[in-house]
């Protein structure tokens, strides 16, 4: 691959966990999670690479402040592992210009940062198939969420995160996202956790999901194990929830460690209306549907 073919424009989708279970504690400290993720493409961080005489980073959009653009960036994290990884396979990654539009909110429990790491480490192990299997394997160092996002499909993703299954999943359904722009820091929720031991998550249906009633009937016996304690920490979270069953939600959860929550609906046009109703309502709220 030429340097000019690693120009591009790259989507870093938010991570939905529709359902999220707590099964243990590692001696590490590292929590053991059971959680069945989804990627919707329409909500997104968009990446622009170009080719540069030096690496670059220059983070744009609405949620642009507080980022770093140093080495301290997940995104440069993922460069410098991308590049370590490709020199000993004799590979050369050139310095890339990268520009971060970031349209996900901080703290959110969508993925945000991981998303983005995940994204620039999908493109660039187009380099080589051995280069991309080391990368892969190694992500879960940037973050527990990373190598789910790189999969970028539905998956339960089990351990800390980096054991991932892929789900089938045709059910057509809509999807609306909220966050009342409260960012809850993960760690904070895992450290207020009183209950670090529950019950797996139910066993997935041989041929996945392919009809919102299975996925709706399915979900109905799961959970997310962090809510309650992310509430306990920020009280909108519940808010957001009711605000969503309110607009007749099939199911209203949060998503991650919060403070964004979702609800699912019959089809992507019923939650883009009840999209607008609510930004009518909260317009101090984050919102979209997908």
């Amino acid at each position: 691959m030429q340097d000019d073919e690693l120009a591009g424009t790259l989507l870093a989708p938010a991570k939905v966990n529709l359902a999220l279970h707590v099964t243990g504690r590692r001696a590490d400290g590292y929590h053991l999670l059971e959680t069945l993720v989804v990627f919707p493409r329409a909500i997104a961080d968009r990446i622009e690479i170009e080719p540069a005489d030096r690496d670059l980073l220059t983070v744009t959009g609405e949620f642009r402040e507080g980022v770093p653009t140093d080495r301290g960036n997940i995104v440069l994290k993922a460069l410098d592992l991308c590049r370590a990884q490709a020199g000993e396979l004799g590979i050369g990654v050139p310095p890339l210009s990268i520009t971060l539009e970031k349209n996900l909110p901080h703290g959110a429990g969508i993925g945000g940062g991981s998303a983005d790491a995940a994204a620039l480490l999908s493109h660039l192990a187009r380099l080589d198939p051995a280069l991309g299997e080391r990368l892969a394997s190694l992500s879960a160092g940037l973050g527990a969420d990373v190598p789910m996002c790189m999969a970028g499909s539905p998956q339960v993703a089990r351990g800390i995160g980096d054991e991932l299954e892929p789900v089938a999943l045709s059910a057509g359904f809509g999807i609306l996202l909220v966050n009342p722009r409260r960012p809850v820091p993960t760690p904070a929720v895992f450290k207020a956790l009183v209950n670090r031991s529950n019950t797996p998550l139910p066993a997935m249906p041989p041929k996945g999901f392919g009809t919102t009633e299975a996925l709706l009937n399915w979900l109905k016996a799961t959970r997310n194990d962090l809510q309650e304690t992310a509430v306990s920490i920020e009280g909108a979270i519940a808010e957001a929830i009711g605000a969503i069953e309110r607009e007749d939600a099939l199911l209203a959860r949060m998503s991650g460690s919060g403070a964004t929550v979702f609800g699912l609906f019959e089809t992507p046009e019923i939650a883009r209306d009840r999209a607008e109703r609510l930004r009518a309502s909260r317009p101090d709220w984050w919102i979209r549907a997908a």
